[in-house]
């Protein structure tokens, strides 16, 4: 991710710079107060003083230009609105023509001082968690609850952006009393559900759904899942809406559900599997690891295949998870540790998490993304909670024919029996979105042309300022370092080796970390039935609960490390 700091110098209007948010020159004062709180020059309360009244200066000087602009439209739209009273009693097509324009280029420049709310709103989060961030404090908590329910609030023009939605109404109604309705009266209060066909109006819809988007625990969630959301304005969001489809989001999480259940159903069961097939009871560790090993393969192909399908990538999944378990469940009765380490191998080859991910990144709609990412993560937890559960419930033994079925070979045939139902009904329900026309990667060159742009769907920055001094760049790249990455990193990686090289060095840490992370719970997991067996004497129902338990608690302790624990130490 580039540096907010450049981003929004890149991005600024010309003729609003002044009026931007001083993010650079505040993050500088952020770490000019770390050093004097260590040298003893200033202590706790007078830092905190000094960096709410800076808060409250630039909350002013931009809400004191929001006024002034927005009394600016209302103005144009008053006027206008004189124009269509005339013609209402003198119709004449060319002049009714020209001011449907005129209200489009009033639409326009509200979208601009939309993105310039927004963009502001977004410097005001991101130095607030810098600051709570260096000092461990819960200012951000203190300094909105006084300040937006305060009576003479500035904060509410920048995060509830009052007024300007009657502007977009304004807009809104009179585009649509102007366009042709064949003979009909009805305004849109009468048919609300009727959309206005008007490519100015969806990027102000698209706009104000971005701005009103608030950060909460869906939001957490969504970032637990790894599903980076750009906070600026970059491409027309209503593109998102024509590829979206519900029950294509809800087979993707279905996906994500089952095959977390495919991970985790065999936990209790593996050891006594092995031992069944001659092997020892820690081989277990090698049948629960290897699908996880094939998965780091199945992520790279799987990315690389989503670039031109979701449909496909996902019927090819199914199929091989099918496979795999019926494998799993057949190494029983052939004897044979192979068959059952190459059905696990497959299990791990058809992980289409990647595409999941992926799917929602790029085809819901910005306004449901984060709903849609706490799906995500909070499918991911219950599969892994399910899993060891379904497992416990499958204790029995019969055999039908030569093919055994007890609790050793059961959780493979229900899962392959859960895989074949999720292929019928992806094949039936799952709608391939359009694809994207291909993204240009290489740098843009400076434009008068904002208007334009912002009509057809604002794909380019705003009004492109000059490049920037190099010192300045240097000094921004210092003081977030942990923002920055190479530009780059936008472009898709179609194997590992180049997945590594996009990753910065303070990424790398960790990954690295996050590996131990997954080494150590993996370990637990694997080996629990074996421990637990040998010390305590635990049957597999008692396993399966347990792990179950286990499984149950991933979800609240990532919220409250999260949401409450990072918050109080730095990330170090």
């Amino acid at each position: 991710m580039v540096a907010f700091g450049k981003k929004l110098k890149e991005r600024q209007i010309e003729e609003w710079q002044e009026y931007y948010i001083n993010y650079k020159l505040m993050k500088k004062k952020v770490k000019q107060y770390a050093n004097q709180i260590e040298t003893g020059v200033l202590d706790h309360r007078n830092v905190l003083k000094d960096f709410s009244r800076m808060l409250d200066n630039q909350i002013e000087k931009i809400v004191l230009f929001l006024l002034e602009q927005q009394g600016m439209l209302a103005s144009r739209i008053a006027e206008l609105n004189e124009q269509r009273d005339t013609l209402q009693d003198h119709p004449d097509i060319s002049k009714i023509t020209e001011l449907r324009e005129a209200y489009r280029e009033v639409g326009r420049d509200l979208l601009k001082l939309l993105f310039f709310v927004e963009m502001n709103a977004i410097g005001f989060r991101k130095i607030l968690k810098k600051f709570d961030k260096r000092f461990g404090y819960k200012f951000t908590d203190y300094y909105v609850k006084t300040r937006a329910n305060h009576p003479y609030s500035q904060l509410q023009q920048v995060f509830k952006h009052v007024g300007l939605g009657a502007v977009v109404g304004a807009i809104s109604r009179n585009l649509s009393d102007l366009q042709e309705r064949q003979g009909s009266y009805l305004s849109i209060y009468d048919q609300p559900a009727l959309p206005l066909q008007d490519p100015v109006v969806d990027s102000l819809k698209s706009a104000v759904d971005r701005l009103t988007h608030s950060t909460n625990l869906l939001n957490f969630l969504g970032q637990h899942a790894l599903i980076m959301q750009e906070e600026l304005p970059t491409a027309e969001e209503h593109a998102d809406d024509q590829r979206y489809h519900f029950m294509s989001l809800l087979l993707n999480l279905a996906n994500t559900f089952l095959y977390m259940i495919n991970t985790y159903i065999i936990v209790p069961t593996a050891d006594d599997y092995a031992m069944s097939l001659g092997a020892a009871a820690t081989v277990c560790g090698i049948i629960i690891g290897s699908m996880a090993v094939a998965q780091i393969f199945s992520s790279v192909y799987f990315s690389a295949w989503s670039n031109k399908s979701y449909f496909r990538p996902l019927v090819f999944s199914s199929v091989v998870l099918f496979l795999g378990n019926i494998m799993y469940a057949l190494a029983y009765d052939l004897n044979s540790i192979s068959v059952l380490l190459i059905g696990r191998l497959f299990c791990g080859f058809g992980s289409a998490r990647a595409v999941n991910r992926r799917y929602i990144s790029d085809c819901v709609p910005l306004k449901i993304r984060m709903q849609a990412s706490a799906g995500f993560v909070s499918a991911s937890a219950l599969g892994m909670a399910c899993g060891p559960a379904l497992a416990g419930l499958l204790q029995t033994k019969f055999k039908i024919y030569k093919i055994t079925f007890n609790q050793e070979t059961l959780p493979g045939w229900v899962m392959s029996i859960a895989w074949l139902i999720y292929l019928i009904w992806l094949w039936i329900s799952f709608r391939e979105p359009a694809l994207e026309t291909e993204v240009n990667y290489a740098p843009q060159e400076s434009k008068a042309e904002g208007n334009d742009k912002l009509e057809k769907g604002l794909v380019q920055p705003l009004l492109l300022t000059a490049a920037e001094n190099q010192q300045d760049i240097v000094e921004d790249q210092e003081l977030d370092e942990s923002e920055e990455a190479p530009e780059e990193s936008c472009r898709p990686a179609n194997s590992i080796g180049s997945a590594y090289r996009l990753l910065t060095p303070s990424v790398k840490v960790q990954l690295l970390i996050y590996f131990m992370l997954k080494y150590a719970m993996e370990i637990l997991l694997s080996e629990s039935s074996v421990i637990t067996t040998y010390y305590f004497s635990w049957s597999t129902s008692t396993v399966s609960i347990f792990l179950a338990c286990l499984g149950l608690t991933v979800l609240p302790v990532n919220i409250v490390v999260g949401s409450y624990v990072s918050n109080m130490f730095e990330d170090r």
